[in-house]
């Protein structure tokens, strides 16, 4: 039976109704009529492309509405898990159990927002195997949710794992063309980002599932609030933070297993660009609160100063190479991993600042990093490159546009009154409390990301009109305007009042420090 502190079970709600768009799909694709050699082709093959997109387009349009009632009757006030859904599942102490709070709500809605603009992105870009296609999307959407809503440490892994699948599909079906050679063998470019990105996060998860076996073994159960509660010996902890942490660097993904991104996003096509930078890899940072910091305290701190000199070079480092990009989406990719580094940074100060800062950083990201691949995906479109080079005087042709990338431009670069700075400003302080030198390193990174982020801008925007391809470019149509007004919106009230999401983040922040703190004082460690 469940047992919930809502009168229904909307996180399950919520979570699966993206799936159930996914099995009418395949229903809608079962009643089309096929030819002799059981081919669905012609006019036939149109409209049920096209209802693939409609279907897809009200499923992830419904799972936002039901997140937002998801929402409304989340009471921000109060710091433990709410909604909580439990129902006995594999027996021993492993069961179904859903939950949110203040530090995976928002997630939680920032992931089922930016569902229905990845669905509009691919509304004519996507041409082929569109049903497969919007399955994909849908079966990833149903994953992601779950990774924020799981308060069973089994079923964490379970959609945490599942999520590579369909994504793997989405980069290596649907990518870009071209061919790399590795190996000695030739093979298309996006089947070899599609197994870099899912070779790379796999061999860290696997490290993950030994240490959740050995967790369950001295606990007894795979309630992550039990476990979070359990005190696990100091030299213990050490390991099983090591293993988690194998699992998130990567996922994230923090310097130097940061190398699969920069394929993955070149190959995506613009809707899995999106969702990659906007929530996959959110679930690294994510992880880093949910379970390294509340159930390995000692061996956090132990390790602080680790994660602060990777965090450094990953915003330094990254934003040096990225200074050196001739591919957009390359470059902004690169731009995404030194963002991340201030994450890192700001949760491992484990400071109330810096873990707050942390948590915005991620929420802001999902929006700018997002846009800024969608304003890629819309000249691509056009011209079919992202050769920086192939660009200039864009204004000209497409004022609108410009517009919407310059704003997008320096929300990433952390302009005051964006939502970039809010997250960068407190990462900082929270830095500052802990040693002033990460700061001024982390400060420095700002003026190298308005140095890559500024030059962009100005190589695809200004200069003379004088490519002939050019010419003729159409400025944004209604529905890319709205996906990325949608997206400026939101950017634009958290950096002008950042207040409703920080008092969502705090009491659950609040709880995590205080519950740390006394750990900590619990196993001798001041």
């Amino acid at each position: 039976m469940i047992e919930s502190s809502a009168t229904q079970p909307w996180l399950s709600l919520m979570t699966f109704a993206p799936l159930i768009g996914a099995i009418f799909i395949v229903i809608s694709r079962m009643m089309a009529k096929k030819n002799d050699d059981g081919i669905i082709e012609g006019p036939e093959l149109e409209q049920t492309d096209r209802n693939a997109r409609i279907i897809a387009l009200i499923f992830t349009s419904g799972a936002f509405l039901i997140s937002l009632g998801v929402f409304v009757l989340y009471d921000a006030s109060l710091a433990d898990f709410q909604l909580v859904e439990e129902v006995e599942w594999l027996g021993g102490g492993i069961s179904y159990k859903m939950g949110v709070d203040g530090i995976s709500i928002l997630f939680v809605l920032l992931t089922t927002f930016i569902m229905p603009i990845c669905i509009l992105a691919s509304w004519d870009s996507i041409k082929s195997r569109v049903g497969d296609y919007m399955i994909a999307f849908l079966v990833l959407e149903t994953l992601m949710i779950g990774v924020f809503c799981a308060l069973d440490l089994f079923l964490f892994y379970i959609f945490f794992e599942g999520s590579l699948i369909p994504m793997f599909l989405i980069i290596g079906v649907w990518g870009s063309k071209g061919v790399k050679e590795f190996a000695g063998i030739t093979m298309p470019s996006r089947v070899y980002a599609a197994l870099k990105f899912f070779l790379y996060t796999l061999i860290g998860s696997l490290l993950l599932l030994v240490a959740m076996a050995w967790m369950y073994s001295k606990a007894g159960t795979t309630d992550i609030v039990a476990l979070q509660q359990f005190d696990f010996p100091a030299g213990a902890q050490k390991w099983l933070w090591l293993a988690f942490f194998a699992s998130f660097a990567v996922k994230m993904p923090m310097w130097p297993v940061h190398t699969w991104l920069p394929d993955a996003h070149v190959q995506a096509p613009t809707a899995g660009s999106v969702v990659l930078a906007a929530i996959l890899l959110k679930m690294g940072g994510y992880g880093f609160l949910r379970f390294s910091l509340p159930m390995f305290p000692i061996a956090s701190i132990d390790f602080a100063p680790l994660i602060y000199a990777l965090s450094i070079i990953a915003i330094i480092y990254t934003s040096l190479v990225a200074l050196a990009q001739e591919d957009m989406k390359k470059l902004i990719a690169y731009s995404s991993v030194a963002h991340m580094g201030f994450v890192t940074m700001g949760i491992f100060t484990i400071t109330k600042q810096g873990i707050e800062g942390g948590l915005f950083q991620m929420l802001s990201h999902g929006f700018i990093s997002g846009a800024l691949f969608l304003c890629v995906g819309v000249v691509y479109d056009r011209m079919h490159t992202r050769e920086i080079a192939a660009y200039g005087g864009l204004v000209h042709r497409m004022p609108l546009y410009a517009f919407l990338f310059l704003f997008f431009t320096l929300g990433n670069v952390g302009l005051p009154g964006t939502s970039g700075f809010v997250g960068e400003i407190l990462a900082m302080v929270g830095a500052f409390q802990v040693n002033s030198w990460i700061a001024f390193f982390a400060a420095f990174g700002v003026i190298l990301s308005a140095a890559y982020a500024l030059r962009l801008f100005r190589q695809v925007m200004y200069g003379d009109l004088t490519k002939e391809a050019l010419m003729a470019i159409p400025d944004v149509n209604t529905r890319e305007l709205v996906m990325l007004g949608a997206l400026m919106a939101f950017a634009l009230y958290l950096g002008f009042n950042p207040g409703p999401a920080l008092n969502v983040f705090s009491p659950s922040v609040d709880l995590l420090l205080e519950n740390f703190n006394a750990s900590l004082a619990a196993g001798g460690v001041q």
